[in-house]
């Protein structure tokens, strides 16, 4: 069993590496198994396809992370409060597991069918228990009335794009690595506040 969890195991961090560096569709399922040292028969008996192999890691990444975004928006905290621990731990997230971006990126590449195969994406999305929330500050005067999700694309955007053009921000701006890792930390604070500010009524 050991030796069957370790053969799973450097499947699984080849081929992240690989799908991290190359792309998914750019990458074989032949290179996968090079990288992980095993002989293509043993690979195609663990997941048979290369496209097997990409959901578990996808699902296995989003399902270990995203409990904890689900929990904050189906919370009581208010909503600002709410706003400021969501984008946090999303903003958290994406910095220990920058590949999450590549892989959501690379499902909805692909078609609308693949989204809804994979229900496992739909945890990244809002809940109905944030949305009502939304809703219901509106109607009481304590936010501006706003469209839900236009909130939440509002939000994810703010959250996530950074991550997709990391490469372009520290070309641009000549960062390294712990540079950008600073630029991001102090998004923790800057998104919330643009978000939170967003929602303030006008005066």
């Amino acid at each position: 069993m050991a030796k069957s969890k370790n053969t799973e195991q450097k499947i699984f961090d080849a081929a992240t590496e690989l799908f991290l560096e190359k792309g998914v569709d750019r990458t074989s399922v032949r290179e996968i198994a090079a990288k992980a040292g095993i002989n293509l028969a043993l690979m195609n008996y663990y997941f048979r396809s290369k496209e097997n192999l990409f959901d578990a890691i996808f699902s296995m990444l989003v399902k270990k992370n995203s409990e904890e975004l689900i929990r904050i928006l189906d919370s009581d905290l208010g909503l600002f409060e709410k706003i400021r621990q969501y984008v946090h731990v999303y903003i958290d997230m994406l910095s220990d597991n920058p590949l999450l971006v590549s892989f959501v990126m690379a499902i909805l590449h692909r078609s609308r069918e693949r989204i809804t195969e994979m229900k496992v994406i739909s945890s990244l999305y809002s809940t109905d228990q944030f949305t009502k929330q939304i809703l219901e500050e509106g109607k009481k005067g304590n936010i501006r009335r706003t469209d839900p999700t236009h909130f939440f694309v509002d939000m994810l955007s703010l959250i996530a794009f950074p991550f997709a053009i990391r490469m372009l921000v520290m070309d641009k701006n000549n960062f390294t690595q712990e540079e950008f890792n600073q630029f991001i930390r102090e998004r923790k604070d800057r998104v919330p506040d643009i978000l939170i500010e967003s929602l303030k009524p006008r005066s």
